[in-house]
């Protein structure tokens, strides 16, 4: 069933939306084997401490660089492990993932009901679109692969949920969509996709097959939270 969500000022559009942004990790794809297993092969290599699985898992999804800073990695040896993660990343790691099972059948039910389909990650762009291409989901979104929208490989620009989400609003815009609150909607699965798509008004509808803790998506103020991907449908499209 899906469970409302703690109180928040913003709502979601009149149903169905006409624009749903899509987050990749832990939304779309199961992606944590190879985030966690190229991370602990970077810090291994930096001969800096590796946490448990547990404590890796919570780096999947949110923009790394603020992530290791956070857990205590010297500010100066950011960018190095971010490099050393992307090239273990690059070399298998990207593709030691999964999309969840429902999830295709999610996509298409909200297309064929009119929404716009777009992906917006915090993973690096080019990346993201690797992935959506390795995997078959670009087929699914409404412009294909040019609908997939992430963060930029340059550390300083575009890094932040609020940031991707803005990159792929002008975009959509640039198309002819509209894109303001009262006809988007984000889909994530973790704190920071309801709080970058909150930067612009946007509501966001939390999943719980993904990373987030217990209770991590209602105190951020998701509108609502959903179990399945057919629960998802259900919710916007606007089933009893």
């Amino acid at each position: 069933m899906t469970v409302p969500a703690a109180p928040s000022s913003l709502r979601l559009p009149a149903l169905p939306p006409g624009v749903v942004l899509l987050d990749l990790d832990g939304t779309l794809t199961d992606s944590a084997p190879g985030i966690v297993g190229s991370l602990r092969a970077a810090l291994t290599e930096a001969g800096l401490p590796v946490p448990d699985d547990a404590a890796l898992r919570r780096f999947v999804g949110p923009p790394l660089p603020g992530m290791l800073r956070a857990s205590g990695v010297p500010a100066g040896r950011v960018d190095e492990l971010v490099a050393t993660y992307r090239r273990h990343f690059t070399a298998g790691g990207m593709f030691d993932n999964a999309v969840f099972p429902g999830i295709e059948d999610a996509m298409d039910a909200l297309r064929e009901a009119g929404a716009v389909l777009a992906v917006a990650t915090s993973k690096p762009e080019v990346y993201a679109r690797r992935i959506a291409e390795h995997f078959g989901l670009d087929a699914h979104l409404t412009h294909g692969i040019d609908g997939v929208f992430g963060a930029d490989t340059d550390l300083g620009t575009r890094a932040g949920k609020a940031e991707v989400v803005a990159h792929a609003l002008a975009h959509l815009a640039e198309r002819g969509i509209g894109v303001g609150p009262e006809t988007t909607v984000m889909v994530g699965d973790r704190e920071h996709d309801v709080l970058g798509a909150a930067r612009h008004g946007i509501a966001t509808v939390g999943v719980t097959w993904g990373y987030a803790e217990p209770g991590e998506l209602e105190a951020a103020g998701a509108v609502a939270v959903v179990h399945t991907p057919r629960e998802l449908t259900d919710l916007l499209l606007g089933a009893p």
